[in-house]
């Protein structure tokens, strides 16, 4: 027995709840369809979670620098890790529970728990129920990827998801993969008291940013104490005993690392696998990701793809952003495309990195002539004040149209400072507006205007 819907939405991440809302909202007979964790991977194994862990290390490393703030705490600062996963799986619940219980109460919507399949371009099944609808939604989100190195399937190792069930400290974690997830880790275990060493095979850390960006954050992680290996191609891994080891390829250090644990975060892949598309007719790219348009159809009508499985995006608040995009052009008579947003996106380690728009590789690629402005941390007075003095901002101007074409804010609060640039660069204002406001003192914001006051011609 087939049951009809007006709609199916397979996956609840960042797109799937909110279009299962507005469509209950537009009295629409829906159907989700979820196989695992309700609110995907941010709220459970993602975003929510790390930054809980990421807080807890933050507390750890501020209570052992209390003496320089002239803060005396007697005895050696202890890291009850138990504890920091309790709290973390306290938060990450409550994410859970709140996207659950909100889908549970819409009034047009059904849940499905279990793993769906096509069975033809407007037919799903799920367990044992045959689902039909002329529209469907895929946001089935991505998991971490798994490289095919040699002795991947004979040692033990972790990945992104694995490492939310920890409950105890590594000795030494090794961590394979020097981009975003990997470095996070690298100094949140740090600071709760591992050794870590970061295995990268690229030359420099986060390798798409710009070298002078990827030199400060390697800085950092080294001043804490993370052993980096950079241009390393991991050849093979191989137990040790009670230990495990990464042989390494390298001009530089030893030939081999050795650490009681592996955590690999080497990118991930889309859970597009095993969703029968080809029954359907969807095909997808080299990289297992579905195509899509400007406005997330793809190539068969009445199938959209949101969220990270489309490769369009990869971050939260990019998902939601499909979801604002297809709503918009479904029931507000409002043309919203993927197109019209500003990459955006951050990494959070402490200090933390705010970027957006153009590295500087690619404003001078862009044939455009630049002005840059820079400005070093040690130089705000809010970073002194609190002794967090590493980093810098830096904004792209293109010199004729006055366009910010790109920003990285790295140090204390450039993850929400940058936004000051962005809601100028979404204004398609010239960067004059903001270059002349008076904003408050101390704070680190106060320092834009002064970064776009002396703006110099990038050679």
């Amino acid at each position: 027995m087939t049951t009809d819907y007006d709609a199916i939405i397979v996956g609840t991440g960042q797109s799937g709840p909110p279009l299962a809302d507005r469509m209950n909202r537009e009295g629409l007979k829906v159907a989700v369809i979820e196989r695992k964790l309700i609110g995907g991977t941010c709220v459970n194994v993602g975003c929510t979670p790390t930054k809980a862990l990421v807080a807890s290390a933050r507390a750890a490393y501020m209570a052992r620098r209390g003496a320089e703030f002239g803060v005396i705490v007697e005895g050696p600062i202890r890291v009850d890790m138990r504890r920091v996963k309790a709290r973390m799986k306290e938060i990450s619940g409550q994410s859970n529970k709140s996207v659950t219980n909100w889908l549970e109460s819409m009034e047009n919507v059904r849940l499905y728990r279990g793993h769906a399949r096509f069975e033809s371009p407007n037919t799903v099944k799920v367990n044992e129920d045959v689902l039909h609808a002329e529209k469907i939604f895929l946001n089935v989100g991505t998991r971490a990827r798994v490289p095919e190195m040699p002795g991947v399937g004979e040692v033990g190792f972790m990945t992104s998801s694995g490492m939310m069930e920890l409950d105890f400290l590594p000795a030494h974690l090794i961590i394979v993969g020097g981009s975003y997830v990997g470095l996070e880790f690298a100094q949140m275990y740090r600071r709760f008291g591992s050794e870590v060493t970061v295995v990268e095979m690229a030359p420099r850390l986060i390798r798409q940013e710009d070298p002078e960006l990827s030199d400060a954050i390697r800085q950092i992680v080294e001043r804490e104490g993370i052993q980096v290996r950079l241009a390393a191609e991991c050849v093979r891994l191989e137990e040790r005993g009670d230990e495990v080891a990464i042989r390494v390829s390298c001009e530089d250090g030893a030939p081999e690392v050795v650490g009681s644990h592996i955590l690999l975060a080497v990118g991930r892949v889309p859970n597009t696998d095993d969703l029968g598309l080809d029954k359907a007719g969807i095909g997808v790219d080299q990289r297992g990701f579905i195509s899509v348009d400007d406005k997330l159809r793809t190539v068969v009508p009445g199938i959209w793809a949101l969220g990270d499985c489309n490769g369009r995006g990869a971050f939260t608040h990019t998902s939601y952003n499909d979801f604002e995009i297809v709503a918009a052009n479904l029931f507000d008579d409002d043309p919203r495309r993927i197109s019209d947003r500003i990459p955006t996106y951050g990494l959070f380690i402490d200090p933390p990195l705010g970027r957006i728009g153009m590295t500087e590789k690619e404003a001078r690629e862009s044939g455009r002539p630049i002005l840059v402005g820079k400005r070093l941390m040690k130089n705000v007075g809010r970073a002194r004040e609190r002794s967090e003095t590493e980093g810098f901002m830096k904004v792209l101007v293109d010199a004729e149209t006055k366009e910010i074409l790109g920003a990285a804010i790295l140090g204390i609060n450039g993850d929400e400072v940058v936004h000051a640039l962005l809601a100028v660069m979404y204004a398609d204002a010239p960067y004059t507006v903001i270059s002349r406001q008076v904003p408050i003192h101390p704070t680190v914001a106060e320092l834009v205007p002064t970064v776009l006051q002396n703006l110099e011609s990038l050679e």
